[in-house]
């Protein structure tokens, strides 16, 4: 036991100066930055000190729960969701209701693709699992959340005017906007399909790699691989298509009124 405690206390060690190594590599790049004049400085170190504590704490929670019960693992996805729809519904500030429909974006799709994998076991329930794999989902869900939410917004000040010239031609709300709409799903479709399309020649996945120095086949591991990239792009089809559904029927008033205006965005930051 006193051998297996020194062993977890070097690798601690070990990971924490290999931390330092990374922080000191990312300074010199936010340095560069404010030489060209990028102020990323305060943004950039609340980033990495908030990964570094929250990977650290979650480190800890699954050393803790790493046998624990689907129940186990449900909870702890579901308070990743929670946690993505605080930080994407920063994209929607002044909007109300920003927080519920990120949720309910990001619990659609990233709960439903978990949901089936469970279903189809392409992924157990052993929360070692559960949650390394169901946390990547939901990542994934998040960003397409916030880039789905951001882009339609953004077509929609853009376009106002077209917009309600259609809505004074008696269009639907719903016409008038269906192309930002779409214009808006596929810029967060647009990361994920590049990633399915690189898999294998530009990057390895993580997953992929820590099946292989487990002994899975590489083949096997190969393909396990897609399967998490596919489902990943499926869960961010789904988020940014109900993130933008539900956000279209908050930009219209129940008189069918473009409610969203650019002097909204500018008084609400």
């Amino acid at each position: 036991m006193p051998e297996l405690h020194v062993s977890i206390g070097r690798d601690v060690m070990m990971g924490l100066a290999q931390a330092v190594a990374a922080i000191v590599l990312c300074a010199a790049v936010v340095a560069l930055c404010r030489w060209q004049a990028v102020r990323v400085e305060r943004e950039a170190a609340i980033s990495m000190a908030r990964g570094l504590v929250q990977m650290v704490f979650v480190g800890m929670v699954l050393a803790v729960l790493l046998h624990g019960s689907l129940m186990v693992g449900s909870l702890i996805l579901l308070a990743m969701m929670v946690a993505a729809a605080f930080t994407a519904s920063r994209r929607l500030r002044g909007m109300s209701g920003a927080l519920l429909l990120c949720f309910w974006a990001i619990a659609a799709g990233a709960g439903t693709v978990i949901a089936a994998m469970l279903a189809t076991r392409s992924l157990q329930a052993d929360i070692a699992i559960l949650v390394p794999v169901g946390s990547m989902i939901i990542a994934n869900a998040m960003n397409a959340c916030a880039q789905a939410a951001e882009r339609f917004r953004a077509e929609i000040l853009a376009h106002v005017g077209q917009i309600e010239a259609g809505l004074s031609l008696g269009a639907e709300p719903a016409v008038t906007v269906a192309p930002y709409l779409q214009s808006a799903v596929y810029a967060s479709l647009l990361p994920r399909l590049d990633m399915l399309k690189s898999l294998g020649l530009v990057w390895i996945p993580g997953v992929m790699a820590g099946m292989m120095v487990s002994g899975a086949s590489p083949v096997y591991a190969a393909i396990y691989q897609f399967v998490i990239v596919a489902m990943i792009l499926a869960a961010s089809g789904i988020t940014g298509l109900v993130a933008t559904v539900l956000m279209r029927s908050r930009v219209f008033s129940s008189a069918a009124q473009l409610v969203l205006r650019p002097t909204e965005v500018s008084t609400s930051s």
